[in-house]
């Protein structure tokens, strides 16, 4: 009876240890709960304070996780297994997201501060009345350099970058959409086609740019410009905030030709564990306080116009990271290609790659 009785107990507390072990490994790998939620998104994309402080005031334990393109996001939606709560894809993701879908529709009755945000960033094409999605920053693509380190160029145009004085001095973000689309904008060409031979064309003169591409690179970018290792780089504008926080020689510039205006917003996708959960954070993130700290924080634009009110109009009447809606009108928004289109300017854009080398 006592081995029987041992036997019992013996089982009992490896339940009790699996489920404890189990627990544990909700939090570390992202499945989340109403007491836990698992926010998805970009890194350095968020005052890591604001995070703190949301779990302090509702009492939920916020799992934060990243990554480093909208691709790599969706593939690990989509192939499910973790339960994000919350994510901050580019328009032309939620766009494909929607399609394919993997978004759990917004209660816009629970995001009261959703009045706080430009009407100029609602009701977008990619996501008409903002059913699956809600603003959360927005930018242009650009070039940021270090006239200290150069002999008095400018860079007006896209052209510019093919200097031969810019041997070895030009950084490239790491990213297809980007750096295809800067060679698109050289040629006059839209930053959406699916025309191979404009791509083809637009690769082959990315290729002539070679002996001046020093690196292309993710978000070291940010402390290579920083340190004056380099003299131009093709950035994200936040990243050029970021950088020009630390060094003040650095200037930002958007060429003639045009380039890309994106916006990142959050989302819920649709294996989330924790709705509700996401909702408060997502309403959270738009209270005008907590939206001008983050915004201060990370550098990028903040389409919160009451935010705007309580930052430095320094910052907020810059017209390189706040362009006009006339500077707008030479932009394009990134569309949704489709997985084909996609597969070609990814494969181009490694081909590229390995030209630069």
């Amino acid at each position: 009876m006592k081995d029987i009785t041992r036997a019992v107990v013996a089982i009992i507390v490896v339940c009790i240890i699996l489920f404890i072990i189990n627990l544990q490994l909700d939090k570390t790998s992202g499945r989340s709960g109403k007491d836990s939620l698992s926010v998805y998104n970009w890194g350095e994309y968020i005052d890591p304070e604001l995070v703190t402080q949301f779990e302090k005031e509702t009492g939920i334990n916020v799992v934060y996780e990243t990554f480093d393109s909208n691709e790599a996001m969706m593939t690990k939606i989509e192939n499910g297994g973790t339960s994000y709560d919350v994510a901050m894809p580019s328009e032309y993701a939620i766009e494909k997201m929607k399609k394919n879908d993997l978004l759990i529709p917004i209660d816009q009755s629970k995001i009261p501060n959703l009045k706080n945000i430009d009407p100029y960033f609602l009701n977008l094409p990619f996501d008409p009345g903002n059913k699956y999605s809600i603003p959360y920053f927005w930018g242009t693509v650009g070039i940021a350099f270090n006239p200290s380190l150069l002999d008095g160029q400018t860079f007006e145009s896209w052209e510019d970058l093919w200097d031969p004085s810019l041997k070895q001095e030009v950084i490239l973000v790491d990213g297809a959409r980007e750096v295809l689309g800067m060679g698109l904008n050289t040629l006059g060409y839209s930053l959406n086609t699916k025309d191979e031979d404009q791509l083809q064309e637009a690769t082959d003169k990315l290729k002539t740019l070679s002996p001046n591409i020093k690196a292309i690179i993710g978000d070291e970018i940010v402390e290579t410009m920083r340190r004056s290792e380099s003299a131009v780089a093709l950035v994200w504008s936040g990243q050029a905030a970021d950088i020009m926080y630390v060094n003040e020689d650095i200037d930002y510039v958007v060429p003639s030709e045009g380039s890309n205006l994106w916006f990142d917003n959050m989302i819920i996708p649709k294996t989330a564990a924790n709705v509700e959960g996401a909702h408060k954070f997502i309403n959270f993130m738009l209270d005008p306080k907590i939206a001008a700290q983050n915004a201060d924080y990370v550098g990028y634009s903040t389409p919160n116009e009451q935010a705007i009110k309580l930052m430095d109009p320094e910052v907020t009447g810059d017209e390189r990271f706040y362009p006009t809606e006339e500077m707008r009108e030479r932009l394009e928004v990134y569309k949704n290609l489709g997985v084909e289109t996609l597969g070609k300017y990814n494969e181009l854009f490694l081909e590229f790659k390995m030209d630069a080398q």
